[in-house]
């Protein structure tokens, strides 16, 4: 496990950068915030992954999708939060 949670933190940074190519348009966060999106979103990609017993040697390309797709949303709901904040 300790393995796996230092791996899934590695693999959030690809992870942020991912989300935000997956997404159309340009997201008003910073880098350091899709950073953090993309490390969550692998911890919990993992955890959905480990619950789903898809990753026997450590890697399973559902578990990415899974992972991508979650920073996908946090990307875009914290986008979608600046961006009402600057209309104010």
């Amino acid at each position: 496990m300790g393995i796996s949670f230092l791996s899934a933190i590695i693999v959030g940074l690809v992870i942020g950068a991912l989300a935000r190519l997956v997404l159309p348009g340009k997201q008003k966060i910073g880098i350091i915030m899709t950073i953090l999106v993309g490390i969550v979103a692998a911890l919990i990609g993992l955890a959905i992954g480990a619950a789903l017993n898809l990753t026997d040697d450590g890697f399973s390309w559902i578990t990415l999708a899974i992972q991508v797709v979650l920073a996908a949303i946090g990307v875009s709901i914290l986008a979608g939060s600046s961006r009402r904040s600057v209309r104010r």
